[in-house]
């Protein structure tokens, strides 16, 4: 059953936690506006009923968040229901939110006309070929918008979600050990830290999810959503999202109690990240080697150890693959947009996690990568990598067919 490979909770939840596991899954696959579930044969939901809105993208969480897996683009110029298109007016270093439209573009409306809306007007193609003569295409996205058209944006695709509580479970110090902010090593690779402000203590700490790290903690991930795509105000986050000059939308709330809202973080902390397959596959091991040569993992880590601290003792002193070093790069001018997010540029993105990557067509229908949903297949999204990944891509584009095959035969293998 292919598309059920990222709905499984972690072999080794605890019993206290699997009770609040399905009631958080519950919660998940809840429409806020009807309280109906996603699945057929559920009765109503009549407790979350009525909280959607009154902007929003989506009306539940698995909305977006199909199968829990990878977003893809919708057809030419229909609304973006899956992605996260975030908006505001920078000045220098500083980002404010948008006069009609606050800091997050919400296409729908429970009443009355939506704020704005967003689509993908056309495609840019472009082509180039391989060392070896083998052509290719790319391809990025051309975006659309009706009623306001934001002088600053960012369109991010929906990502999966396996593997988010260990990934919050790696200690601050690992990742601080990878950054190497001023390339003091001379490899060309200068990963930087986010810094975010934590909403219910002021603390600054590290930002570890998002597509630009611009959030230090699963719970605000998971709270932040629900406010801001959804409408569904709560305690880490009571005012909906407006801007200064939009009508219709205002007040301060907590539609979803705090109970609720931990049911649901323990959801997404606690589903199960599936293995590693075909670890004797001869092609898959050549393949790894030359991820390592290319120089792939210099960003996508190949191995964490979460710490011996999280609240979830299912999440504490595991080594894990996810392949990511939770670090800003800068990925160059192809990959840019001109929304800056805390420290990060408009081109500069969180190294993406990779495990569970090659099961992405069988969980989601298709392919999709990067952040904005551009490349169809994992050859586009590692030709699009520029800046600080511009050398892995070359030594990619300079391998022979065999080479090329091998090293993504690895990645169908994570």
């Amino acid at each position: 059953e292919p598309r059920n490979r990222f709905l499984q909770m972690a072999l080794n939840i605890a019993p206290v936690n699997a009770q609040p596991f399905v009631e958080g899954r519950r919660l998940h696959h809840t429409d806020f506006s009807d309280g109906s579930h996603s699945e057929p044969g559920n009765p109503l939901f009549t407790a979350h009923a009525n909280k959607l809105g009154p902007n929003y993208i989506s009306r539940s969480c698995i909305a977006c968040h199909t199968q829990n897996g990878r977003g893809l683009p919708p057809a030419v110029n229909t609304t973006l229901g899956n992605y996260v298109v975030k908006v505001g007016r920078v000045s220098g270093s500083t980002v404010t939110a948008d006069p009609f439209i606050g800091f997050r573009l919400q296409p729908r409306s429970t009443s009355g006309t939506p704020e704005a809306d967003v689509r993908i007007a056309s495609w840019t193609t472009s082509t180039g070929t391989f060392a070896d003569g083998t052509p290719y295409e790319l391809r990025k996205p051309n975006f659309s918008f009706l009623n306001v058209t934001p002088t600053n944006h960012s369109a991010r695709i929906t990502p999966q979600l396996v593997g988010l509580g260990l990934l919050e479970a790696i200690p601050e110090t690992a990742v601080a050990a990878l950054a190497d902010p001023n390339d003091t090593n001379g490899d060309g690779i200068s990963g930087r830290m986010q810094a975010v402000v934590d909403p219910e203590t002021g603390q600054t700490r590290l930002g570890r999810f998002g597509w630009k790290a611009g959030i230090a903690r699963l719970k605000h991930q998971v709270a932040e959503a629900l406010n801001r795509d959804i409408g569904v105000t709560n305690a880490v986050f009571p005012t909906l999202d407006c801007g200064p000059s939009q009508q219709g939308c205002s007040g301060s709330s907590q539609e979803l109690n705090a109970t609720d809202l931990d049911k649901m973080v323990r959801y997404v902390a606690l589903l199960g990240v599936p293995a590693r397959r075909d670890l004797r596959d001869t092609q898959a091991q050549r393949g790894e080697t030359l991820f390592q040569s290319a120089g792939c993992a210099k960003c996508h880590a190949t191995s964490l150890t979460t710490s011996a601290f999280h609240p979830n003792a299912e999440l504490r002193g595991q080594t894990i693959r996810p392949y990511t070093d939770l670090l800003l790069h800068d990925m160059g001018a192809g990959l840019a947009d001109n929304l800056p997010e805390g420290i990060a540029s408009g081109a500069e993105w969180r190294t993406p996690p990779l495990w569970g990557i090659g099961l992405t067509a069988g969980v989601s229908g298709g392919e999709a990568y990067l952040h904005d949903g551009r490349a169809r297949s994992l050859t586009e999204a590692i030709l699009w990598h520029g800046g600080e990944g511009q050398a892995a891509r070359n030594a990619f584009a300079g391998m022979n067919a065999a080479d090329r095959a091998a090293l993504l035969r690895f990645l169908q293998t994570l």
